[in-house]
């Protein structure tokens, strides 16, 4: 963490975190800040890059997504072309949701969001493994979510540790 945050920045980006969509007097209420303060440290935080952007979270099974994987990937090949490769390959579709590139067993983790059974086959089977940089595949069905990302630990400094930030 970057010296330069200190008590109410920490504070207003845990705010922030909880809901990206409070105005200045809604946060100013909640870190007992000037609306006119909040403005400065939120402009400020957001040209830092301590806030990357805002978003609003989608309701997946809503869209109809009802099936999320955890696909493991092993390369066919060890070097920088491949790996250039199969990330461009990653990139550009819109079923993975998050990857991520692994020390072990595996190369890559991917949790990809798919319609169903079928669409996970035509997934795994039409895009993944006929691509010249993928060796195996290892789909695991997720049955439930038992926790999702709901934003980073931010520890304000004097506040309890075990308390929740959010």
């Amino acid at each position: 963490m970057d010296e330069q945050l200190d008590k109410l920045d920490l504070r207003l980006l845990q705010e922030l975190q909880k809901d990206g969509r409070l105005t200045n007097n809604e946060l100013g209420e909640r870190i007992a800040l000037s609306p006119s303060q909040c403005s400065r440290r939120r402009t400020r935080l957001e040209s830092e890059g301590y806030i990357r952007s805002y978003r609003a979270y989608l309701d997946q099974q809503k869209l109809g997504l009802d099936m999320l994987v955890v696909i493991s990937v092993t390369l066919a090949t060890h070097n920088r072309d491949n790996a250039r490769r199969f990330s461009q390959l990653i990139n550009g579709l819109p079923e993975v949701l998050e990857a991520y590139a692994l020390t072990g067993e595996m190369d890559y983790h991917l949790k990809v969001a798919t319609r169903g059974l079928a669409d996970l086959s035509k997934f795994v089977n039409d895009v993944l493994l006929p691509h010249e940089s993928v060796q195996h595949v290892k789909t695991s069905i997720v049955l439930d979510t038992l926790k999702t990302f709901e934003g980073f630990p931010i520890h304000v400094p004097g506040s309890w540790h075990g308390e929740s930030t959010r």
